[in-house]
Protein backbone atom coordinates (compact mmCIF):
# COMPACT_ATOMS: atom_id res chain seq x y z
CA UNK A 1 0.00 0.00 0.00
CA UNK A 2 1.16 3.39 -0.98
CA UNK A 3 2.85 4.94 1.89
CA UNK A 4 1.27 8.23 1.10
CA UNK A 5 -2.10 6.81 0.71
CA UNK A 6 -1.67 5.44 4.67
CA UNK A 7 -0.34 8.40 5.82
CA UNK A 8 -3.74 10.10 4.82
CA UNK A 9 -5.89 7.38 6.00
CA UNK A 10 -3.97 7.62 9.30
CA UNK A 11 -3.84 11.58 9.71
CA UNK A 12 -8.23 11.33 8.45
CA UNK A 13 -8.88 8.98 11.41
CA UNK A 14 -6.65 10.05 14.15
CA UNK A 15 -7.90 13.49 13.62
CA UNK A 16 -11.45 12.85 13.76
CA UNK A 17 -11.11 10.75 16.63
CA UNK A 18 -8.46 12.92 18.54
CA UNK A 19 -11.05 15.70 18.46
CA UNK A 20 -13.96 13.88 18.95
CA UNK A 21 -12.45 12.43 22.39
CA UNK A 22 -11.40 16.11 23.44
CA UNK A 23 -15.11 16.59 23.13
CA UNK A 24 -15.80 13.35 24.97
CA UNK A 25 -13.80 14.44 27.63
CA UNK A 26 -15.20 17.69 28.25
CA UNK A 27 -18.06 16.35 29.64
CA UNK A 28 -16.49 16.30 33.46
CA UNK A 29 -14.49 18.74 32.77
CA UNK A 30 -17.25 21.44 31.78
CA UNK A 31 -18.73 19.96 34.94
CA UNK A 32 -15.69 20.41 36.95
CA UNK A 33 -15.39 24.14 35.70
CA UNK A 34 -19.48 25.10 36.66
CA UNK A 35 -19.52 22.96 39.38
CA UNK A 36 -15.94 25.21 40.83
CA UNK A 37 -18.01 28.21 40.32
CA UNK A 38 -21.30 27.29 41.44
CA UNK A 39 -20.57 25.03 44.37
CA UNK A 40 -16.65 26.17 45.16
CA UNK A 41 -14.26 23.87 46.71
CA UNK A 42 -16.54 21.52 48.58
CA UNK A 43 -18.48 20.57 44.74
CA UNK A 44 -14.96 20.33 43.06
CA UNK A 45 -14.05 17.32 45.96
CA UNK A 46 -17.26 15.75 45.50
CA UNK A 47 -17.18 15.28 42.15
CA UNK A 48 -14.09 14.21 41.99
CA UNK A 49 -14.51 11.76 44.36
CA UNK A 50 -17.58 10.82 41.29
CA UNK A 51 -15.27 10.70 38.56
CA UNK A 52 -14.22 7.48 39.03
CA UNK A 53 -17.33 5.90 38.67
CA UNK A 54 -18.14 7.88 35.42
CA UNK A 55 -14.44 6.33 33.97
CA UNK A 56 -16.18 2.85 34.73
CA UNK A 57 -19.08 3.57 32.68
CA UNK A 58 -17.39 5.20 29.88
CA UNK A 59 -14.25 2.16 30.35
CA UNK A 60 -17.29 -0.44 30.27
CA UNK A 61 -18.48 1.45 26.99
CA UNK A 62 -15.43 1.10 25.22
CA UNK A 63 -14.10 -2.11 26.01
CA UNK A 64 -17.51 -3.67 24.44
CA UNK A 65 -17.54 -1.08 21.54
CA UNK A 66 -14.13 -1.48 20.39
CA UNK A 67 -13.88 -5.07 21.20
CA UNK A 68 -16.84 -5.21 19.01
CA UNK A 69 -15.68 -3.00 16.55
CA UNK A 70 -12.26 -4.36 16.14
CA UNK A 71 -13.53 -8.04 15.78
CA UNK A 72 -15.96 -6.64 13.01
CA UNK A 73 -13.27 -4.94 11.22
CA UNK A 74 -11.18 -8.26 10.42
CA UNK A 75 -14.37 -9.85 9.52
CA UNK A 76 -15.46 -7.36 6.99
CA UNK A 77 -11.52 -7.67 5.80
CA UNK A 78 -12.08 -11.18 5.37
CA UNK A 79 -15.39 -10.69 3.49
CA UNK A 80 -17.51 -12.67 6.24
CA UNK A 81 -20.49 -10.35 6.11
CA UNK A 82 -22.70 -12.65 8.30
CA UNK A 83 -20.39 -13.17 11.37
CA UNK A 84 -19.69 -9.17 11.17
CA UNK A 85 -23.23 -8.72 11.76
CA UNK A 86 -23.32 -11.30 14.55
CA UNK A 87 -20.66 -8.95 16.10
CA UNK A 88 -22.13 -6.50 16.00
CA UNK A 89 -25.70 -7.96 17.83
CA UNK A 90 -23.97 -9.79 20.72
CA UNK A 91 -21.78 -6.30 21.11
CA UNK A 92 -25.42 -4.49 21.11
CA UNK A 93 -26.92 -7.01 23.80
CA UNK A 94 -24.07 -7.46 26.09
CA UNK A 95 -23.79 -3.80 26.10
CA UNK A 96 -27.41 -3.27 27.64
CA UNK A 97 -27.13 -5.97 29.99
CA UNK A 98 -24.36 -4.33 31.21
CA UNK A 99 -25.80 -1.07 31.18
CA UNK A 100 -29.03 -2.31 33.06
CA UNK A 101 -26.36 -3.50 35.97
CA UNK A 102 -24.82 -0.09 36.28
CA UNK A 103 -28.60 1.43 36.15
CA UNK A 104 -29.61 -0.79 39.59
CA UNK A 105 -26.23 -0.04 41.41
CA UNK A 106 -26.90 3.55 40.76
CA UNK A 107 -30.44 3.49 42.17
CA UNK A 108 -29.64 1.41 45.22
CA UNK A 109 -25.98 1.20 46.56
CA UNK A 110 -24.67 5.51 45.11
CA UNK A 111 -24.74 6.41 48.64
CA UNK A 112 -22.85 3.47 49.62
CA UNK A 113 -20.67 3.46 47.02
CA UNK A 114 -20.08 7.70 47.78
CA UNK A 115 -18.50 7.13 51.42
CA UNK A 116 -16.89 4.22 50.15
CA UNK A 117 -14.81 6.83 47.89
CA UNK A 118 -14.24 9.01 50.50
CA UNK A 119 -17.18 11.55 50.87
CA UNK A 120 -17.99 12.44 53.67
CA UNK A 121 -20.88 15.24 55.19
CA UNK A 122 -21.61 17.95 52.99
CA UNK A 123 -19.93 15.64 50.02
CA UNK A 124 -21.23 12.76 50.77
CA UNK A 125 -24.87 14.24 49.83
CA UNK A 126 -23.34 16.15 46.16
CA UNK A 127 -21.52 13.26 45.05
CA UNK A 128 -24.24 10.64 46.36
CA UNK A 129 -27.15 12.81 43.89
CA UNK A 130 -24.10 12.89 40.89
CA UNK A 131 -23.64 9.46 41.02
CA UNK A 132 -26.94 8.09 40.91
CA UNK A 133 -27.87 10.41 38.15
CA UNK A 134 -24.47 9.15 35.74
CA UNK A 135 -25.18 5.49 36.45
CA UNK A 136 -29.04 5.55 35.46
CA UNK A 137 -27.80 7.24 32.29
CA UNK A 138 -24.86 4.11 31.69
CA UNK A 139 -26.89 2.41 29.22
CA UNK A 140 -27.08 5.45 27.22
CA UNK A 141 -23.14 5.92 27.73
CA UNK A 142 -22.58 2.49 26.61
CA UNK A 143 -24.73 2.10 23.66
CA UNK A 144 -23.14 5.29 22.34
CA UNK A 145 -19.84 3.95 22.76
CA UNK A 146 -20.26 1.18 21.28
CA UNK A 147 -22.30 3.14 18.14
CA UNK A 148 -19.48 5.51 17.61
CA UNK A 149 -17.00 2.47 17.00
CA UNK A 150 -19.03 0.26 14.75
CA UNK A 151 -19.65 3.65 12.81
CA UNK A 152 -16.33 4.72 12.60
CA UNK A 153 -14.40 1.25 11.69
CA UNK A 154 -17.61 0.95 9.04
CA UNK A 155 -15.63 3.76 7.26
CA UNK A 156 -17.41 6.89 8.29
CA UNK A 157 -15.00 8.48 11.45
CA UNK A 158 -16.48 12.31 10.33
CA UNK A 159 -19.80 11.56 11.89
CA UNK A 160 -18.74 9.99 15.19
CA UNK A 161 -16.73 12.95 15.35
CA UNK A 162 -19.81 15.31 14.93
CA UNK A 163 -22.04 13.27 16.88
CA UNK A 164 -19.04 13.75 19.89
CA UNK A 165 -18.88 16.84 19.05
CA UNK A 166 -22.46 17.70 19.36
CA UNK A 167 -23.02 15.93 22.37
CA UNK A 168 -20.19 17.84 24.04
CA UNK A 169 -21.64 21.04 22.82
CA UNK A 170 -25.02 20.05 24.42
CA UNK A 171 -23.37 19.27 27.55
CA UNK A 172 -21.84 22.67 27.70
CA UNK A 173 -25.09 24.41 27.29
CA UNK A 174 -26.97 22.16 29.79
CA UNK A 175 -24.97 22.48 32.20
CA UNK A 176 -25.05 26.16 31.89
CA UNK A 177 -28.93 26.04 32.31
CA UNK A 178 -29.58 23.13 35.00
CA UNK A 179 -26.84 24.65 37.32
CA UNK A 180 -27.69 28.73 37.20
CA UNK A 181 -30.40 29.53 35.52
CA UNK A 182 -32.57 26.82 37.11
CA UNK A 183 -29.96 26.41 40.36
CA UNK A 184 -30.34 22.77 39.97
CA UNK A 185 -26.64 22.23 41.55
CA UNK A 186 -25.09 18.69 41.55
CA UNK A 187 -27.89 16.91 40.29
CA UNK A 188 -28.31 19.74 36.93
CA UNK A 189 -24.38 19.11 36.14
CA UNK A 190 -24.98 15.14 36.30
CA UNK A 191 -28.05 15.52 34.31
CA UNK A 192 -26.83 17.21 31.34
CA UNK A 193 -23.84 14.78 31.16
CA UNK A 194 -26.23 11.71 31.28
CA UNK A 195 -28.20 13.55 28.54
CA UNK A 196 -25.13 14.05 26.29
CA UNK A 197 -25.11 10.52 25.00
CA UNK A 198 -28.46 10.90 23.63
CA UNK A 199 -28.06 13.48 21.87
CA UNK A 200 -25.16 12.20 20.41
CA UNK A 201 -27.22 8.67 19.30
CA UNK A 202 -29.66 10.64 17.78
CA UNK A 203 -27.06 12.59 15.37
CA UNK A 204 -25.69 9.05 14.71
CA UNK A 205 -29.44 7.30 13.98
CA UNK A 206 -28.77 9.93 10.50
CA UNK A 207 -26.67 6.86 9.28
CA UNK A 208 -28.83 4.09 9.78
CA UNK A 209 -31.73 6.22 8.13
CA UNK A 210 -29.86 7.26 5.12
CA UNK A 211 -29.10 3.53 4.90
CA UNK A 212 -25.36 4.01 5.13
CA UNK A 213 -24.62 1.18 7.46
CA UNK A 214 -22.66 -2.13 6.46
CA UNK A 215 -23.67 -3.74 9.31
CA UNK A 216 -27.17 -4.46 11.20
CA UNK A 217 -29.36 -6.42 14.44
CA UNK A 218 -30.06 -9.64 13.56
CA UNK A 219 -31.84 -11.98 15.38
CA UNK A 220 -28.89 -14.91 16.83
CA UNK A 221 -28.11 -16.57 20.00
CA UNK A 222 -25.96 -14.75 22.65
CA UNK A 223 -22.51 -16.62 21.75
CA UNK A 224 -20.17 -16.90 25.04
CA UNK A 225 -17.18 -17.38 22.52
CA UNK A 226 -18.14 -13.96 20.89
CA UNK A 227 -18.80 -12.50 23.99
CA UNK A 228 -15.27 -13.98 25.04
CA UNK A 229 -13.53 -12.54 22.10
CA UNK A 230 -15.10 -8.96 22.05
CA UNK A 231 -14.19 -8.51 25.89
CA UNK A 232 -10.65 -9.39 25.39
CA UNK A 233 -10.07 -7.46 22.60
CA UNK A 234 -11.83 -4.54 24.21
CA UNK A 235 -10.25 -5.24 27.15
CA UNK A 236 -6.73 -2.81 27.23
CA UNK A 237 -9.47 -0.06 26.23
CA UNK A 238 -11.62 -0.87 29.55
CA UNK A 239 -8.07 -0.79 31.60
CA UNK A 240 -7.03 2.33 30.08
CA UNK A 241 -10.19 3.89 31.03
CA UNK A 242 -10.33 2.23 34.26
CA UNK A 243 -7.18 3.09 35.29
CA UNK A 244 -8.14 6.81 35.16
CA UNK A 245 -10.69 5.86 38.01
CA UNK A 246 -8.32 3.75 40.20
CA UNK A 247 -5.44 6.51 40.15
CA UNK A 248 -8.71 8.67 41.33
CA UNK A 249 -9.56 7.23 43.95
CA UNK A 250 -6.60 6.20 45.05
CA UNK A 251 -5.00 9.66 45.01
CA UNK A 252 -7.88 10.87 46.85
CA UNK A 253 -7.73 9.11 50.01
CA UNK A 254 -3.57 9.62 50.03
CA UNK A 255 -4.31 13.05 49.53
CA UNK A 256 -6.86 13.46 52.07
CA UNK A 257 -4.65 12.37 54.74
CA UNK A 258 -2.24 14.49 54.07
CA UNK A 259 -3.83 17.64 52.84
CA UNK A 260 -7.38 17.17 53.81
CA UNK A 261 -10.18 18.60 51.29
CA UNK A 262 -7.73 21.29 49.46
CA UNK A 263 -5.64 18.92 48.43
CA UNK A 264 -8.31 16.99 47.38
CA UNK A 265 -9.72 19.72 45.30
CA UNK A 266 -6.52 20.45 44.46
CA UNK A 267 -6.35 17.52 42.53
CA UNK A 268 -9.70 17.59 41.11
CA UNK A 269 -7.80 20.30 38.69
CA UNK A 270 -5.17 18.32 37.57
CA UNK A 271 -7.53 15.09 37.23
CA UNK A 272 -9.77 16.57 35.06
CA UNK A 273 -7.12 18.35 33.17
CA UNK A 274 -5.09 15.02 32.38
CA UNK A 275 -8.59 13.29 31.34
CA UNK A 276 -8.58 15.72 28.82
CA UNK A 277 -4.50 14.94 27.50
CA UNK A 278 -5.91 11.16 28.35
CA UNK A 279 -8.21 11.47 25.55
CA UNK A 280 -5.73 13.41 23.42
CA UNK A 281 -3.73 9.95 23.12
CA UNK A 282 -6.44 7.53 23.14
CA UNK A 283 -7.90 9.66 20.10
CA UNK A 284 -5.12 8.16 18.55
CA UNK A 285 -5.35 4.96 19.73
CA UNK A 286 -8.89 4.88 18.66
CA UNK A 287 -8.13 6.17 15.22
CA UNK A 288 -5.53 3.88 14.79
CA UNK A 289 -7.36 0.87 15.59
CA UNK A 290 -9.49 0.43 12.48
CA UNK A 291 -6.21 0.64 10.43
CA UNK A 292 -4.15 -1.68 12.68
CA UNK A 293 -6.81 -4.31 12.16
CA UNK A 294 -7.68 -4.02 8.51
CA UNK A 295 -3.98 -4.92 7.89
CA UNK A 296 -4.27 -7.54 10.74
CA UNK A 297 -6.99 -8.90 8.86
CA UNK A 298 -5.18 -8.77 5.25
CA UNK A 299 -1.66 -9.72 7.01
CA UNK A 300 -0.87 -6.86 5.78
CA UNK A 301 2.67 -6.37 7.75
CA UNK A 302 3.63 -2.93 6.04
CA UNK A 303 0.51 -1.31 6.92
CA UNK A 304 0.24 -2.18 10.37
CA UNK A 305 4.09 -1.03 10.92
CA UNK A 306 3.51 2.37 9.51
CA UNK A 307 0.46 3.15 10.88
CA UNK A 308 2.55 2.34 14.43
CA UNK A 309 5.13 4.62 13.45
CA UNK A 310 3.23 7.62 12.68
CA UNK A 311 0.94 6.91 16.24
CA UNK A 312 4.35 7.19 18.14
CA UNK A 313 5.79 9.52 16.27
CA UNK A 314 2.89 11.82 16.54
CA UNK A 315 2.31 11.21 20.41
CA UNK A 316 5.86 11.94 21.24
CA UNK A 317 5.24 15.71 19.55
CA UNK A 318 2.01 16.35 21.58
CA UNK A 319 3.54 15.17 24.79
CA UNK A 320 6.05 17.94 24.73
CA UNK A 321 3.83 20.44 23.11
CA UNK A 322 1.08 19.07 26.00
CA UNK A 323 3.89 19.27 28.71
CA UNK A 324 5.33 23.10 27.62
CA UNK A 325 1.69 24.45 27.93
CA UNK A 326 0.93 22.74 30.91
CA UNK A 327 4.11 24.35 32.76
CA UNK A 328 3.83 27.71 31.31
CA UNK A 329 -0.13 28.22 31.87
CA UNK A 330 -0.49 26.38 35.26
CA UNK A 331 -1.33 29.68 37.07
CA UNK A 332 -4.03 30.31 34.71
CA UNK A 333 -5.32 26.89 34.25
CA UNK A 334 -5.62 26.91 38.07
CA UNK A 335 -7.80 30.24 38.19
CA UNK A 336 -10.34 29.03 35.81
CA UNK A 337 -11.36 26.58 38.32
CA UNK A 338 -10.30 28.31 41.75
CA UNK A 339 -13.42 30.79 42.07
CA UNK A 340 -13.04 31.33 46.07
CA UNK A 341 -9.42 32.24 45.31
CA UNK A 342 -8.29 29.37 47.98
CA UNK A 343 -4.67 30.45 48.20
CA UNK A 344 -3.92 27.36 50.09
CA UNK A 345 -5.32 25.20 46.77
CA UNK A 346 -2.48 27.45 44.29
CA UNK A 347 0.42 25.56 45.46
CA UNK A 348 -0.83 22.47 45.29
CA UNK A 349 -2.09 22.35 42.44
CA UNK A 350 0.76 24.24 40.73
CA UNK A 351 3.05 21.64 41.90
CA UNK A 352 0.95 19.31 40.74
CA UNK A 353 0.42 20.22 37.54
CA UNK A 354 4.35 20.14 36.40
CA UNK A 355 4.99 17.24 38.24
CA UNK A 356 2.02 14.76 37.12
CA UNK A 357 2.24 15.81 33.82
CA UNK A 358 5.70 14.65 33.10
CA UNK A 359 4.50 11.20 32.92
CA UNK A 360 2.77 11.84 29.96
CA UNK A 361 5.89 11.50 27.72
CA UNK A 362 5.22 8.17 28.38
CA UNK A 363 1.53 7.46 28.62
CA UNK A 364 0.98 8.52 25.13
CA UNK A 365 3.30 5.59 24.24
CA UNK A 366 2.10 3.18 26.40
CA UNK A 367 -1.57 3.86 25.49
CA UNK A 368 -0.66 3.44 21.73
CA UNK A 369 1.44 0.33 22.19
CA UNK A 370 -1.65 -1.37 24.25
CA UNK A 371 -4.03 -0.22 21.51
CA UNK A 372 -1.50 -1.84 18.69
CA UNK A 373 -1.68 -5.29 20.37
CA UNK A 374 -5.14 -5.32 21.23
CA UNK A 375 -6.00 -4.16 17.55
CA UNK A 376 -3.72 -7.17 16.06
CA UNK A 377 -5.50 -9.50 18.48
CA UNK A 378 -2.10 -10.18 20.89
CA UNK A 379 -4.94 -10.07 23.94
CA UNK A 380 -2.42 -10.95 26.54
CA UNK A 381 0.21 -9.03 25.72
CA UNK A 382 -2.40 -5.74 25.58
CA UNK A 383 -3.27 -6.98 28.81
CA UNK A 384 0.03 -6.49 30.85
CA UNK A 385 0.81 -3.48 29.15
CA UNK A 386 -2.74 -2.21 30.71
CA UNK A 387 -3.11 -3.53 33.91
CA UNK A 388 1.12 -2.59 34.43
CA UNK A 389 -0.20 1.33 33.90
CA UNK A 390 -3.20 0.70 35.69
CA UNK A 391 -2.53 -0.71 39.08
CA UNK A 392 0.34 -3.29 39.05
CA UNK A 393 2.78 -0.47 38.66
CA UNK A 394 1.93 2.82 40.28
CA UNK A 395 -0.25 1.14 43.65
CA UNK A 396 3.19 0.38 45.41
CA UNK A 397 5.34 3.32 43.76
CA UNK A 398 2.11 5.69 44.91
CA UNK A 399 3.26 4.50 48.77
CA UNK A 400 6.77 4.70 48.41
CA UNK A 401 7.28 8.06 46.84
CA UNK A 402 4.36 9.49 48.99
CA UNK A 403 6.04 7.95 52.55
CA UNK A 404 9.87 9.66 51.07
CA UNK A 405 8.58 12.57 49.02
CA UNK A 406 4.91 13.37 50.56
CA UNK A 407 2.74 15.22 47.91
CA UNK A 408 5.98 15.53 45.32
CA UNK A 409 5.80 12.00 45.64
CA UNK A 410 2.37 11.45 45.05
CA UNK A 411 2.74 13.71 42.01
CA UNK A 412 5.88 12.03 40.32
CA UNK A 413 4.11 8.42 41.07
CA UNK A 414 2.19 8.91 38.20
CA UNK A 415 5.48 9.14 35.85
CA UNK A 416 7.27 6.19 37.89
CA UNK A 417 4.59 4.18 37.13
CA UNK A 418 4.73 4.83 33.44
CA UNK A 419 8.46 4.33 32.65
CA UNK A 420 7.91 1.13 34.25
CA UNK A 421 5.09 0.11 31.70
CA UNK A 422 7.21 1.47 28.84
CA UNK A 423 10.24 -1.18 29.78
CA UNK A 424 7.63 -3.93 29.95
CA UNK A 425 6.32 -2.82 26.57
CA UNK A 426 9.61 -2.18 24.77
CA UNK A 427 10.17 -5.73 25.87
CA UNK A 428 6.79 -7.16 24.10
CA UNK A 429 7.54 -5.29 20.84
CA UNK A 430 10.99 -6.58 20.80
CA UNK A 431 10.09 -10.16 21.70
CA UNK A 432 7.27 -9.83 18.55
CA UNK A 433 10.03 -8.39 16.81
CA UNK A 434 12.33 -11.20 17.07
CA UNK A 435 9.13 -13.50 16.54
CA UNK A 436 8.55 -12.09 12.82
CA UNK A 437 12.36 -12.30 12.19
CA UNK A 438 12.34 -16.18 12.79
CA UNK A 439 9.34 -16.74 10.72
CA UNK A 440 10.57 -15.14 8.06
CA UNK A 441 14.02 -16.89 8.04
CA UNK A 442 12.39 -20.22 8.30
CA UNK A 443 10.19 -19.04 4.97
CA UNK A 444 13.23 -18.27 3.15
CA UNK A 445 14.89 -21.47 4.15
Amino acid sequence: MNKYYVLKNFLKYVSLNVIGMIGLSCYILVDTFFVSKALGSNGLAALNFSISIYCLINGAGLMIGIGGATKYSILKSQNEDEKANSIFSNTVIIGMVVGIILLIIGIFLSTSIAKLLGADGTTLTMASNYLTTILCFSPFFILNNIMLAFIRNDGNPRLSMAAMLTGSFSNIVLDYIFIFPLSMGMFGAAFATGLAPIISLCILSSYFVKRKNNFEFIKCKVNIKIIKSILGLGLSAFITEISSGLVLILFNLVILDLTGIVGVAAYGIVSNVALVVISIFTGIAQGIQPLLSEGYGKNDSILIKRVLKYAIILSSGLATVIYILTFLLSDNIIVVFNSENNSELIPIATSGLRLYFTGFFFAGYNIIIAAFLSATAKMKSAFVVSIMRGCIAIIPILFILRAFFGMNGVWLSFTFAEIITTITAIMFLTKLKSKEQKNVEIINY
